[in-house]
């Protein structure tokens, strides 16, 4: 009796995409949906006969996966997530330039 063998294809660096975009940056859009949507019931206008948070809640993420796509195109995975944490962080420009925080001496002789 012959044993049947399947081949079985486990490849660790396949990245999950869903249009092209990541989980995380999925997730971004469904925030994003989430806070327009507040904004819209907060400002309580109509667009077009439309009320304002509906029109948001799905005009901006519709809007906003093409934007991120290009964004994103060519760039390595977790960009957007590097991208947030780099501009949200203090940066340290130089190590050269005085401590504004630490104003007594550190080391004492």
């Amino acid at each position: 009796m012959a044993l049947d063998v399947t081949p079985v294809y486990r490849n660790l660096r396949t990245r999950v995409t869903f249009f092209g975009l990541e989980a995380e940056d999925l997730f971004a859009i469904l925030a994003l949906a989430v806070v327009v949507n507040v904004l819209g019931r907060f400002l309580n206008r109509e667009i077009f006969g439309i009320p304002m948070n509906m029109m948001l809640q799905y005009v901006v993420p519709i809007l906003t996966v093409p934007a991120l796509m290009l964004f994103k195109y060519g760039k390595q995975r977790g960009y957007l997530l590097d991208w947030l944490m780099f501009h949200t962080k203090p940066h340290v420009y130089s190590a050269l330039e005085r401590d504004r925080e630490l104003v007594a001496e550190y080391i004492k002789d």
